[in-house]
């Protein structure tokens, strides 16, 4: 069973790829975006998959992102 941490990440997770886009996803959630990031980071770390790409003007999900949030 997942964590109160690893279910936070994942519900952040939704969020950037319902809006691929972090600043976005962040304000909707109601949390800082540093914050949503770190746990976001935090979710790869822990699932070893990285779920986004990022570049400064994009974020797109990859391969494994797409699977992750397909069972989230």
């Amino acid at each position: 069973i997942p964590c109160d941490m690893e279910l936070k990440g994942l519900r952040y997770a939704v969020a950037v790829a319902d809006r691929l886009n972090f600043t976005a996803a962040a304000r909707d959630m109601n949390v800082s975006q540093p914050a949503l990031s770190q746990q976001i980071r935090l979710l790869e770390e822990e699932l070893d998959v990285r779920l986004f790409e990022r570049t400064s003007h994009a974020v797109k999900l990859t391969q494994g992102g797409a699977l992750v949030i397909e069972h989230a």
